[in-house]
């Protein structure tokens, strides 16, 4: 079981996301979660793409009701929806620009597998700038059905995966009209990672690197 030391002054997490609502989506539960046992820590979130649009106004919305008491930094910029590829050095000059105003305890991120090429873009850069972090490779449900094995579990309280699914109906009205986007695939997927794990609910990530200091007691863990 990995676990997470809060580090004097509160700690530090960093979020990155190619669209709004992939954090709420991959990883709400679990900020719930992290920012309810630990009031003032520091969140760093960075979103590739939906600045000027209703879109940022949700995901500000979303993220404050997600990271409860937390000191919460979020910057969405305006790279077009599915176009990374064709904006590489736009979304690399981010990804190091979040890097060089956080030093995370850790990260949560996409993971290389998504098959969306926004998400596993934004993975691939991931470890060009964050080498020596706990990084967490979060998964979005979709149609391409890239749902894999993933080897890290955060089991979710009953109250908690609900509160994630209403959250999720309440903040982001612009995505209620896609046809996967309600509360039985989110709590759908909760349930069957929380049976990976002997738990009602949970979320799972991805990490493809475990370094263990078993003389020391700490497990760190790099995605890259």
């Amino acid at each position: 079981m990995i676990g997470f030391r809060t580090p004097p002054g509160g700690g530090a997490i960093a979020l990155l996301a190619a669209h709004c609502d992939d954090l709420a989506i991959g990883a709400g539960g679990t900020l719930l979660t992290l920012c309810t046992a630990r009031p003032g820590l520091r969140v760093d979130a960075l979103v590739l793409s939906g600045g000027g649009t209703e879109r940022e106004d949700e995901e500000h919305a979303a993220l404050a009701a997600f990271c409860p008491g937390a000191d919460l930094r979020l910057t969405v910029l305006r790279l077009p929806d599915g176009r990374l590829p064709a904006h590489w050095d736009e979304a690399k000059e981010a990804v190091e620009g979040l890097r060089a105003r956080t030093g995370p305890d850790l990260l949560f991120a996409p993971h290389p597998g998504d098959a969306h090429q926004d998400h596993r873009g934004l993975a691939k850069l991931v470890p060009t700038a964050f080498r020596d972090h706990q990084v967490l490779g979060y998964e979005i449900v979709k149609w391409d059905g890239d749902l894999g094995r993933p080897s890290v579990y955060q089991p979710l309280a009953p109250e908690v995966a609900e509160a994630k699914a209403a959250l999720l109906h309440e903040h982001y009205p612009s995505q209620r009209r896609r046809p996967w986007y309600d509360r039985e695939a989110f709590l759908g997927l909760a349930r069957i990672r929380g049976i990976e794990c002997h738990a009602r609910y949970a979320e799972a990530f991805h990490v493809s690197k475990l370094t263990l200091d078993l003389a020391g007691g700490e497990t760190r863990c790099g995605c890259c």
